[in-house]
């Protein structure tokens, strides 16, 4: 891993692809890090692509910060830095869920650091399940991730991954149970943040969203087509694949993506 200082942030990151491959960055979920890419990292690198993925703050090995400190809107402030540190010119950038609110204010909001924005199973939109998410995460801020396994992977997996017991399941629910209460600041800010809708209007940057079709958190068309219609973009929806879609079905990811990529 690589370390780097942005924004009052250290943040942890991996890089993978040849040096003068076009850039890709790579945004996780909440709850997660930036292992949830590694076969879509590896898909990606392949095809020629230099790939960088990082930990957001309170994430994986990156920095640890106060509820107040990792809103959406800082971490879309630590992701720019991130890109103009780093000197990668204009990057395709991909994110999941929390990495895809990231994603759209980039576009929105940093639209000269983009090559493109994809957003999977996330939304332009303010929290539709608030009432139903505050309790778990009150119980997060106080006990971390130990006694709210079942319910996080509920959330963040489809059927199909739920019930197969995959090893990505089985993978991240060791690693959800090992989560601190730090992180009950960061799903305090995801389910507080604000709307993006009206700031996409317009929107320069070519957006693709990307839907599991047993998405539990943000169901089409909050996933894919409410995004399209707010970017002015495009939307491809993945079976088998629920919250976590670009874990949950990698190579059908990469598929639309650099599908995506050539179109530009």
């Amino acid at each position: 891993m690589n370390t780097i200082q942005v924004n009052g942030a250290r943040l942890s990151y991996a890089v993978s692809g040849p040096e003068d491959g076009t850039p890709v960055v790579l945004s996780h979920s909440l709850f997660f890090d930036h292992r949830m890419f590694d076969a879509l990292a590896e898909l990606l690198a392949y095809a020629g692509h230099r790939v960088f993925a990082y930990d957001h703050r309170n994430h994986g090995e990156s920095s640890t910060h106060p509820r107040a400190e990792v809103s959406v809107d800082i971490l879309t402030e630590d992701a720019a830095a991130f890109i103009e540190e780093l000197q990668l010119g204009r990057v395709h950038f991909l994110g999941n869920s929390l990495g895809g609110f990231v994603a759209l204010r980039l576009a929105a909001r940093r639209p000269e650091l983009l090559l493109s924005a994809v957003a999977m199973g996330s939304s332009a939109e303010e929290e539709h399940q608030l009432e139903a998410f505050a309790p778990l995460v009150e119980r997060l801020a106080d006990i971390g991730g130990s006694e709210n396994t079942d319910i996080v992977l509920y959330i963040m997996f489809g059927d199909t991954s739920l019930s197969a017991g995959t090893p990505a399941v089985e993978e991240w629910r060791g690693r959800i149970a090992e989560l601190k209460p730090n992180i009950g600041g960061s799903a305090y800010q995801v389910i507080h943040r604000s709307r993006i809708v009206e700031e996409l209007n317009g929107c320069t940057v070519p957006v693709l969203a990307i839907s599991g079709t047993e998405d539990h958190a943000y169901p089409p068309p909050i996933s894919d087509v409410n995004i399209a219609e707010a970017s002015g973009g495009s939307y491809r929806s993945v079976e088998a694949a629920g919250h976590s879609v670009s874990l949950e079905q990698p190579a059908a990811v990469a598929e639309h993506v650099l599908a995506h990529f050539s179109a530009i």
